[in-house]
């Protein structure tokens, strides 16, 4: 491990320990509006970062979640990673993630847009991760769609998928909170490779305030859609600093009202048996349904959602720059 590594990990990890651990409590709201919400992990096993060998970023991930009292999160597995370099001792990992409590979903063999994949080769794809997935404890019949692509703009393309999976007994693993965490976490990988001088507390405050930001952004969506807060869905990456940060992400989240869940519970949610009849999709479950209600499109895309503005806060708020000659 590199000296700038291991500095990374004596800054962040009691960084980590010490906010959770102080994080107050907001007030209980009624109990239409009181903000649930689980965890999932998307493409593991994933390929390393900047900070951390895949080993220790799965002994992490358990540990942090253990620590915030996550009784449960979803990863939802990439079969296909596993074949790569970066996937040997991912079998393991995932094993690692069950035995801690934690549940394994269908994200695909290939990870490919259904938008550009012809269905017949993209329902063998799932199904060849389902192969590898059935009858492995932990596992549940869901299916989350890579990059929330459902079929882009042919409504034809998505009705054959999602007849697919019902025939299959597979149920959709939508979102309900999108975001940009795994371009926060390529961000910071580069710069690492690369030897830049990062601020590492501001990173973490970036992380943090992107994700409970776009939580309560679409929480408040929900709320004036459906006239309720459901229990939702919060798409995260198996990422470094996912790892890292989890504690603090958890203890922000608390402290602005949301009581974390299961995902069992999250997929139990009323919500879950309605399939939006559109083709605005690819911002989560929340969007689609206040898109069919008439707000525009615009309005239901949280401003972090985009590589650009995340680049630019980065670049401004966390990299150190050396001073001009």
């Amino acid at each position: 491990m590199g000296f700038l590594r291991l500095l990374a990990l004596l800054l962040l990890v009691p960084l980590a320990a010490c906010v959770g651990a102080q994080a107050p409590q907001a007030p209980q709201a009624p109990p239409q509006f009181q903000k649930r919400i689980a965890l999932t992990f998307d493409d593991v096993p994933r390929a390393p970062g900047g900070f951390l060998t895949t080993e220790e970023r799965t002994e992490m991930l358990i540990q942090a979640l253990a620590q915030a009292k996550v009784r449960q999160a979803a990863f939802f597995v990439t079969t296909g990673n596993l074949e790569k370099p970066f996937g040997q001792g991912g079998e393991e990992r995932i094993n690692a993630y069950v035995a801690a409590g934690h549940v394994i979903g269908n994200h695909s063999n290939s990870h490919r847009r259904l938008s550009r994949t012809p269905v017949a080769e993209y329902v063998a794809d799932l199904d060849r991760a389902e192969a590898w997935l059935k009858g492995r404890t932990g596992r549940r019949p869901w299916y989350r769609f890579p990059f929330l692509d459902e079929g882009g703009k042919d409504m034809a393309r998505r009705g054959a998928v999602r007849a697919a999976l019902r025939k299959r007994g597979l149920r959709n693993a939508y979102v309900t909170i999108d975001n940009y965490d795994w371009h926060l976490d390529a961000l910071a990988t580069k710069a690492m490779r690369e030897d830049k001088v990062m601020n590492l507390g501001a990173l973490r405050n970036l992380y943090l305030e992107t994700l409970v930001d776009t939580a309560n952004f679409y929480d408040r969506i929900a709320v004036e859609t459906l006239g309720r807060s459901p229990v939702h869905m919060l798409l995260l990456h198996e990422t470094d600093l996912a790892a890292l940060f989890l504690v603090d992400l958890v203890a922000e989240l608390r402290a602005n009202g949301w009581e974390i869940v299961t995902a069992d519970e999250a997929y139990r949610d009323p919500i879950a048996a309605v399939e939006p009849d559109t083709l605005f999709l690819g911002q989560g479950r929340i969007a689609a349904l206040a898109y069919l209600k008439g707000r525009k499109a615009e309005d239901l895309v949280h401003p972090r959602t985009n590589e650009a503005v995340l680049t630019r806060l980065f670049e401004e708020r966390v990299l150190i720059r050396p001073p001009a000659k």
